[in-house]
């Protein structure tokens, strides 16, 4: 793997910085305080393909690379983390459709998503229900030509405005897999609010109540929906977040040194003391680290290596962690005002910690990247050379 950024993704990353700077950053804490996302910047990131970055060009997407989608989703994630999990969840549910939707599907959904004519929310956690996700106790009937769905999804990240939903829920005791839209009889939207962090991204809880579901808006099969559709969804969210990640430690970075060359304390700038020089250091040496496990994924997902999804979990295990270390190190170097809505590193220390629990939390992460290792050992053991006879066929 080359690792260095081609022209053209450093033309992307340079124009798409410029737009978070002009447009996102500046009010992202206003955001917060408000818990809400201007439509009008929602109908810019749509105007700049940024919602169908990922999709074939055959469907109105971008047709991005996955290195550049990373670049994309860390300027988004250094600006506004809320604004940045928006590119999450409409490209997961646009990405379970390309992957799992029949041709009627895609023709239909994919332009509208990659144009951002709609928006899409991911609907798979309950109240019951979190990292168990295969566990879901929403339930879907087929009578006559459509499916009733009933029960409750919680935690819907911008469910406030989705114009559709990826719903996951059990039939004939199977996780399967439904578009819902809006509009459907029986689908009920409240509001959430006063949450910890990412509180500008429009959290929404749905209700259920006999809602009626077209039998055309089934996505793959029965039982396709926790162990194919979801588990492919959440590894490009686990990949966006990841991405997200780096943008917030870069942003924590940036305010540090800003805050450090102007603060002076015992008659020195804070950047003379050796323990400030000591923990700017240890953020640039993890930032660099995280961002090139997030590259390293991108690489294998581009080239469908079958590692992409373990390699993928670790970037999003490091990244998250230490998106939260370097921002709880933020609000120590900024002191009492680290602690003040006057200054952003507050406000990345709440979203830092939402990224250690959302789209597999830190402790799932740890669970799975071990077993992989064990696996890896065991398959090595009976077959040895395996990873060699792997690699050649890829």
């Amino acid at each position: 793997m080359k690792l260095e950024l081609t022209p053209q993704q450093k033309n992307y990353q340079a124009e798409i910085k410029a737009f978070v700077n002009e447009e996102i950053y500046p009010h992202a804490g206003e955001w917060d305080k408000k818990e809400f996302t201007p439509p009008e910047l929602i109908k810019k990131i749509a105007q700049r393909g940024f919602l169908g970055g990922i999709l074939p060009t055959e469907y109105a997407g971008k047709g991005m690379d996955m290195i550049t989608f990373g670049i994309l989703n860390e300027e988004m994630g250094r600006g506004c983390s809320s604004v940045r999990s928006l590119l999450t969840v409409h490209n997961m549910v646009s990405q379970a459709l390309c992957k799992w939707g029949n041709k009627s599907q895609k023709d239909y959904w994919l332009p509208k998503l990659a144009l951002g004519e709609i928006i899409a929310a991911f609907a798979l956690s309950e109240p019951n229900v979190g990292s168990d996700a295969k566990s879901v106790e929403t339930t879907a009937t087929f009578v006559g030509d459509a499916y009733i769905l009933n029960g409750q999804k919680k935690w819907i990240t911008y469910g406030q405005i989705a114009d559709v939903f990826l719903v996951f829920a059990k039939c004939d005791g199977k996780p399967t897999a439904f578009l819902v839209e809006k509009n459907n009889p029986g689908l009920s939207v409240k509001p959430i609010s006063g949450i910890l962090g990412t509180r500008a991204s429009m959290l929404a809880e749905l209700r259920f109540n006999n809602c009626h579901v077209s039998e055309e808006n089934l996505v793959g099969k029965l039982g396709f929906g926790f162990s194919y559709i979801a588990a492919s969804a959440l590894d490009y969210g686990r990949y966006s977040v990841a991405s997200g990640c780096v943008g917030i430690a870069q942003a924590c970075l940036e305010a540090c040194i800003k805050y450090t060359s102007d603060r002076k304390q015992f008659d020195v700038y804070l950047k003379e003391h050796q323990l400030i020089r000591q923990k700017i250091t240890q953020m640039i040496a993890n930032i660099k680290a995280a961002r090139l496990l997030c590259y390293q994924a991108a690489y294998l997902k581009d080239i469908s290596h079958p590692n992409s999804i373990i390699e993928t979990s670790i970037a999003k295990y490091f990244a998250s962690t230490t998106a939260s270390k370097i921002a709880n190190d933020a609000v120590q170097i900024h002191g009492g005002n680290g602690c003040s809505s006057e200054y952003p590193v507050e406000r990345y220390l709440r979203d830092s910690k939402i990224m250690e629990i959302i789209e597999g939390s830190t402790q799932i992460q740890e669970i799975t990247i071990a077993e992989s290792a064990y696996q890896d050992y065991f398959i090595s053991s009976v077959s040895p050379g395996w990873e060699k006879k792997l690699t050649e066929k890829v």
